[in-house]
């Protein structure tokens, strides 16, 4: 899997929350958009659970935008940025293990089975007119 550099755009902002007069002055959050049709070594099924994975993520042109504020250094969210991108990817890249549908063991059936009856009878007696009819 590989990310050519011409498929993602980096542009930096000021950061929101507290930080001072940094927060104030400095760009430091860092807001990547990547082009998911860019990206090299990616199977069809993969791409696909990529752009469901990311659907809340994708802009109007169907890019990825992944931001970052974490610290106060542009360098540094540039670089966490990058990596929450790697880490979409690559879970991207493992395929779903299908689920296999377990039988009911018999005993718990009949476990089910048996507590049902015994409070369907202890419902019976309470209502004061059992098998006698009512």
């Amino acid at each position: 899997m590989f990310i050519p550099e011409s498929a993602v755009r980096m542009t930096a902002v000021r950061a929101s929350g507290p930080g001072g007069q940094n927060v104030n002055k400095v760009s430091s959050k860092v807001d990547l958009r990547v082009d998911l049709e860019a990206i090299v070594g990616l199977t069809d099924d993969a791409r696909a659970r990529l752009r469901k994975a990311a659907e809340t993520r994708l802009d109007g042109e169907g890019l990825l935008q992944m931001t970052s504020q974490k610290t106060r250094d542009q360098v540094r969210n540039l670089e966490d940025a990058h990596e929450k991108v790697r880490a979409l990817v690559r879970a991207a890249m493992v395929a779903p293990v299908p689920r296999k549908k377990a039988r009911v063991p018999r005993g718990a059936v009949e476990a089910r089975l048996s507590n049902k009856k015994h409070n369907a009878e202890r419902k019976q007696r309470r209502s004061g007119h059992g098998d006698e009819g009512a």
